[in-house]
């Protein structure tokens, strides 16, 4: 039962519609009947002002970050931490992306997905980052920065996972890393549809 314990909890932690909650506060308004209708940092960006489109983005990979944490301290032993922390990060993107409290619609988890990942393979978090921030600095398309980041990164635990002999560590990352990318792209399909199209919205 405690991997399901695990899930569940990190499923919660990765709920918190801190997007909402935040426009709620700051505005009073429902962050969903703006732009693409996400709790995520980039529509709460449009809705409240950068600061706090920054600060959602900062809670948003705080619960990732928590979730796998969580997962790790409640393992029953070492030797199991990482199965586990490995089954919280892609229950907190699903927590995220479908959040019980607001009707299971919420935000794109990209955040989130970087919190939980920036613990278990922080090595390729960062340079998936720094390729989000390059593809999103030189187009202006936050989504197209955030497929192309979601992408590389299980890539990069994949060429990790060689690298070190196709270590524990590796091996349950890769399939963690491979659902939260398919959470993520399923999330973006109509940014995808109006990216093809040349109809999606630049930002900043």
């Amino acid at each position: 039962m405690r991997p399901v314990l695990i899930v569940a909890l990190a499923y919660l932690l990765g709920s918190i519609p801190f997007g909402y909650l935040l426009v709620r506060l700051v505005s009073g308004a429902d962050v969903r009947e703006t732009g693409s209708g996400g709790t995520g940092a980039t529509n709460v960006s449009r809705r409240a002002g950068k600061g706090i489109g920054v600060l959602t983005l900062l809670l948003d990979a705080g619960k990732g970050v928590a979730a796998v944490l969580l997962a790790r301290a409640l393992a029953p032993s070492a030797g199991e931490a990482w199965a586990m922390a490995s089954l919280a990060a892609p229950a907190a993107l699903v927590g995220h992306c479908f959040p019980v409290w607001l009707g299971f619609r919420g935000g794109k988890g990209v955040a989130t997905g970087l919190g939980s990942f920036a613990v278990l393979a922080p090595i390729a978090v960062v340079v998936a980052a720094g390729m989000f921030l390059l593809v999103a600095w030189s187009t202006r398309y936050i989504s197209l920065g955030s497929l192309v980041a979601a992408t590389i990164l299980p890539v990069l635990i994949a060429v990790e996972g060689v690298t070190a002999g196709a270590s524990r560590d590796a091996t349950y990352l890769l399939p963690s890393a491979i659902a939260g990318w398919l959470l993520i792209v399923y999330q973006h399909r109509e940014n995808i549809k109006r990216l093809r199209q040349g109809t999606e919205s630049k930002f900043g």
